[in-house]
């Protein structure tokens, strides 16, 4: 497999092209679904269903690892399109449903400044990020062990306290934004080094899931700072 850093020019500059296009697409279409969400109530019987009770978050984060785990085998092992591309609108919807109810907290309970000033610094991080990963140049692959191992205590500190009742603090949101910083940096260098360029529906993919988390703790950082 020809990889896109061994590609000619021409095709390298065309699979980044149709990557961040379907990127930008994606969220976009996270935003229209978030809107249905909103627009039908669904966002807000998600929040009561979530704060109903702590083990409810439990099955939600399961069943989304489930969907994220199917949806990213189906893009990542499919030459189909239209297999990469239902793998894709999956995803989407499955983080739409799980953005929802932090998002009507957001809406509800905080600043109307809250989520746009969120989204911007999202954004804003994610294109500093992508800069740096392609004017060094440098394979991040190195970091996907790092974030294996981060990964799973940060998921043990969030069943732990789900199940014993203890708040997840700013600081551990503030930890993993430097988190998913570094899986934006890994999965920039993961689409240049180990994705040849037929695959730029699954590349879109590894950036969405990656911006989605990114976005997920900014809005907890902001939501907590403009309360005080």
């Amino acid at each position: 497999m020809i990889t896109v850093a061994q590609a000619r020019p021409s095709d390298r500059a065309e699979f980044i092209q149709k990557t961040y296009l379907h990127l930008a697409g994606a969220i976009a279409a996270f935003i229209g679904v978030e809107y249905l969400l909103f627009q039908t109530g669904i966002a807000e019987a998600l929040f009561r269903f979530v704060a109903g009770g702590r083990f409810t978050w439990l099955l939600i984060l399961g069943a989304f690892s489930l969907l994220g785990w199917f949806s990213r085998g189906l893009v990542a092992k499919a030459d189909d399109t239209g297999t990469q591309y239902m793998g894709l609108g999956i995803y989407v919807v499955a983080q739409a449903l799980i953005f929802a109810p932090l998002l009507y907290m957001a809406a509800v309970f905080s600043d109307a400044s809250v989520i746009p000033t969120a989204g911007l610094l999202t954004l804003a991080l994610f294109a500093g990020l992508t800069l740096v990963a392609f004017t060094t140049r440098t394979d991040f692959s190195f970091l996907g062990g790092i974030l294996k191992i981060g990964g799973l205590v940060a998921l043990g500190l969030i069943v732990c306290s789900a199940l014993f009742g203890f708040t997840l603090g700013l600081v551990f949101s503030v930890v993993m934004v430097a988190f998913a910083a570094a899986a934006i940096l890994y999965d920039t260098s993961k689409v240049m080094h180990h994705y040849s360029t037929r695959h730029h529906v699954a590349a879109s993919l590894e950036l969405f899931a990656s911006v989605a988390l990114l976005f997920w703790y900014v809005l907890r950082i902001v939501m907590a700072t403009s309360r005080r």
